[in-house]
């Protein structure tokens, strides 16, 4: 501790390199610090640190580390707890770019397994970032000694003490993240569902942007048709109450505006858990079920689309089909079988972000067009085939299209953002209004086929840089000069998640894509070894801004990679 406010009296004044000289390891009071990393300039990325807290020290009972489910909660809470006492101590930049700001990974509503704060064998570790302070380039010591001294001392104290925090806030956090757990991992596959959304749950969210509930006098909270409600038994809540959705083909219909997107969205984000009062906290739903969409423009390398296309003008492939601008049907049917290829189970589609030709061809179409002049098998006759042959499910949102009533196992009406069991109603539908479509789907689905990725797409060098790779925001990826858009992969919930799935096609470059094994295979290595060893040691270093990704939004970016070749597996 000494050693190190003696340093930074030496370099007071002079050029910002020479904080170089502060890297390594100080004993406070209470905790270590180290320093890991220093910036090189102060408009460069802040500099890495972390300290650690003894866990006997800090207090806080083993019952919080005494399962995987419980330590991920717990890291989450402490994570939100350093930066709550951020906002408390530091109260601004002092000096230029960077100067004077402590920052650390910032968690929205879902509870993630991340490396802002793990757990050693003996201690709590948290890993922050530190704007090193300074006037030009000249450092400025004294407002170092201030943040290293008083301010770090005070926001350690703050956060990774049970003396100063909220155990009840704590309790129900990492209760709340065990409770989720356990309903998608115990409950779930035993009752034959595939999503469970409790009574009293809050599914719309105030903004586009802003994810939070909204908590108005109008707001309206789920509750479940008598027909499709379940109890659960739960290790915490007790016994609860909601709407299951089976297995099979569900269709969430009803007017304009009326919730049905935001019901389908609340199931699409219960492959997460969700910190409490967040209003989908049980809102749970089976870890494998991926959003597909159209996404027009998208670079698609030899994907199978033949079930869903085939005989496209020009005798054009289908069965290893690429393109680098799909169109809307050729970029969803891609999509699709991508999803199927790495193992997905569920599909949840939305007909707002879906194109029409892919989704239904009518009776008067069919007449009009011959099913040899129409290359697209749409979804409607093949959803039933995705289920019998794949036990894959969908649930789909429709207010356009009463043909899936032909298909469907069960319906579900959105009025005024309440579900009702509309099953039998739409039945009826059935025999009073019989449609006159053909059946254009054959007589199973088709084939799913694993692709092995070329070593040669993946060049993560950038210039002089062998190593170039990172994200930017949410939604983009930078792996050396290739730029990988993930606007369209929508279960990417933290931009946190978007830097570990680019540090992870890095590692899947260097240890599977060499091996001549299929992506699905490969990629399904890495998240076994994610669940037995962790991010830390896949990432290769301390990265304190990373979150656990699943094996289909890995797959996602890899897809998209402009330049990606592959061979299909025979």
């Amino acid at each position: 501790m000494d050693r190190l406010k003696q340093i930074l009296s030496r370099i007071d004044r002079k050029g910002y390199k020479a904080y170089k000289g502060i890297k390594g390891v100080y004993s406070f009071p209470g905790f270590r610090l180290f320093v890991d990393h220093v910036q090189g300039d102060p408009f460069a990325s802040p500099s890495r640190l972390y300290v650690q807290v003894s866990l006997k020290e800090s207090g806080f009972p083993s019952y919080y580390i005494s399962n995987k489910s419980r330590q991920i909660a717990f890291r989450d809470f402490i994570t939100r707890s350093f930066r709550e006492a951020i906002t408390k101590v530091i109260k601004g930049k002092r000096g230029v770019g960077k100067s004077g700001q402590i920052q650390i990974d910032n968690p929205g509503q879902e509870i993630l397994d991340r490396t802002s704060c793990v757990i050693e064998s003996d201690s709590i570790e948290i890993r922050f970032f530190m704007g090193l302070p300074a006037q030009g380039r000249t450092i400025l010591a004294q407002e170092a000694i201030d943040m290293f001294f008083i301010e770090i001392p005070d926001i350690v104290s703050r956060s990774l003490y049970l003396k100063n925090t909220d155990e009840t806030s704590l309790r129900l956090h990492v209760d709340a993240n065990e409770d989720q757990d356990y309903i998608r991992d115990e409950l779930l596959a035993k009752q034959g569902l595939v999503a469970f959304i409790a009574d009293g749950s809050i599914l719309p969210r105030r903004s586009g942007i802003d994810d939070r509930p909204m908590m108005t006098q109008d707001t309206v909270r789920f509750i479940s048709p008598e027909g499709l409600r379940v109890e659960l038994e739960t290790p915490h809540r007790g016994r609860i109450t909601g709407m299951g959705v089976k297995e099979g083909i569900t269709l969430i219909t009803g007017g304009g505006f009326h919730g049905k997107s935001t019901l389908l969205r609340a199931i699409e984000r219960g492959v997460y858990n969700h910190v409490p009062g967040d209003g989908r906290e049980l809102v749970v739903t089976r870890p494998d079920a991926v959003k597909v969409r159209s996404e027009d423009g998208r670079y698609v390398e030899k994907v199978d689309i033949s079930p869903f296309i085939k005989n496209l003008p020009g005798g054009k492939d289908t069965i290893g089909f690429s393109t680098d601008n799909a169109s809307g049907s050729t970029s969803q049917a891609a999509n699709i079988m991508e999803a199927l290829e790495v193992g997905s189970r569920l599909l949840l589609i939305d007909e707002d972000t879906s194109a029409t030709n892919f989704m239904i061809r009518d009776e008067r179409m069919q007449a009009l067009v011959a099913k040899e002049k129409e290359p697209i098998t749409p979804f409607v006759d093949k959803v039933e085939q995705l289920y019998t042959g794949l036990r894959c499910s969908t649930i789909l949102v429709t207010g356009g299209s009463g043909d899936y009533f032909d298909v469907a196992t069960c319906v579900i009406m959105m009025d005024n953002y309440l579900p009702s069991d509309v099953t039998e109603k739409a039945k009826d539908v059935v025999k009073r209004f019989a449609s006159h479509r053909s059946r254009e789907g054959g007589d199973h689905f088709g084939q799913l086929r694993q692709r092995i990725p070329s070593a040669s797409s993946f060049d993560p060098s950038r210039g002089r840089r062998e190593v170039k790779i990172g994200a930017k925001g949410l939604k983009k990826i930078l792996f050396g000069t290739t730029e990988i858009d993930l606007t369209f992969v929508e279960q990417i919930v933290d931009p946190s998640q978007t830097r570990a799935i680019a540090e992870l096609i890095y590692y899947y470059a260097l240890h599977y894509a060499k091996k001549n094994i299929g992506l699905s295979e490969g990629l399904g290595e890495i998240m076994d070894a994610l669940n037995t060893k962790g991010l830390d040691y896949l990432l290769g270093q301390r990265m304190p801004d990373c979150a656990r990704p699943r094996i289909f939004e890995i797959a996602a970016a890899i897809n998209r990679m402009r330049g990606l070749k592959v061979t299909i597996q025979s």
